[in-house]
């Protein structure tokens, strides 16, 4: 079996890779990446291409027999310009089964997808325990103290490497065609917690300090983000959906396994944080 993953070398599209090949080492897997110097694992090929230029793609796409696909183009995450051109391609080409990432809310390849005759599944994970390094690793390397508002805000954060083996597991096996998989952890953790687990995995006190919402918009303003974002950060933290804050049994029911835990990934990425 041929899979094609794409967004190979972002932080779900590795996984996905790893996954795969540690559930079906004999799957012959091909990387779609703009950068043909890709550091991947031993053994997967190559395809340079671009999901936002449709003309890249024909030899991606050939003798494939499923594909992973992400619904955004480009660093900033913009929607693809073209998805229409990017299923037919798959169609042609014969692809049997596909594998969407995307948010909650469904874009425009998803519904070329549904109407096309490629069994699909749509993967929805919920917030990402690797945002954590993003957001806190820098403040806790420097004053073990993190600063934010919403410290009671629950969260049912899902690993990375989860989401990867439920992509894997859908793009090996099938049988979810047509379905909407919301990915979680197997807990859910109030900010407080995430800190103290974090802190529990690098051997030292992290202090949380909680802010008010007019003291965090100062505080993002000052650390350059423009004002869409931070209304953006104020409703995703403020409101949290009741999918990002409800455990599904995702990952143990399509796997056979449990959900990594936060302890977990605290523990493996300790290092970031010291």
């Amino acid at each position: 079996m041929r899979i094609l993953i794409t967004g190979a070398t972002g932080t779900v599209g590795r996984n996905v890779v790893e996954q795969v090949l540690a559930f079906d080492p004999a799957a012959e897997v091909r990387a779609l990446t703009r950068n043909p110097e890709a550091d991947l694992p031993a053994g997967v090929e190559i395809a340079v291409g671009d999901l936002a230029a449709p003309e890249t793609l024909a030899e991606a796409f050939k003798d494939v027999d499923a594909v992973h696909f992400i619904n955004f183009a480009g660093e900033q995450y913009g929607a693809l310009p073209n998805p229409d051109a990017v299923v037919a391609l798959a169609e042609q080409a014969g692809v049997r089964r596909a594998t969407v990432l995307g948010g909650m809310a469904t874009g425009p390849l998803e519904q070329r997808l549904s109407e096309s005759a490629i069994e699909t599944t749509f993967l929805r994970p919920v917030e990402f325990m690797s945002n954590a390094v993003m957001w806190w690793a820098a403040p806790i390397k420097a004053e073990s103290r993190i600063r934010e508002p919403f410290g009671d805000r629950l969260s049912a954060m899902v690993h990375p490497a989860d989401i990867g083996a439920v992509a894997a597991r859908v793009l090996l096996d099938g049988g979810y065609d047509g379905e909407t998989l919301v990915i979680t952890g197997p807990e859910v953790l109030t900010m407080q917690d995430k800190v103290r687990l974090i802190g529990d995995a690098i051997g030292r006190e992290v202090e949380y300090v909680e802010l008010t919402v007019d003291e965090a918009r100062d505080k993002w303003r000052g650390e350059g983000f423009h004002e869409g974002m931070i209304a953006f950060l104020l409703e995703a933290l403020g409101n949290t959906p009741v999918e990002g804050k409800t455990v599904a049994d995702t990952v143990e029911r399509v796997t056979g396994r449990p959900a990594l835990t936060f302890a977990q990934w605290a523990q493996e990425n300790a290092d970031a944080f010291k």
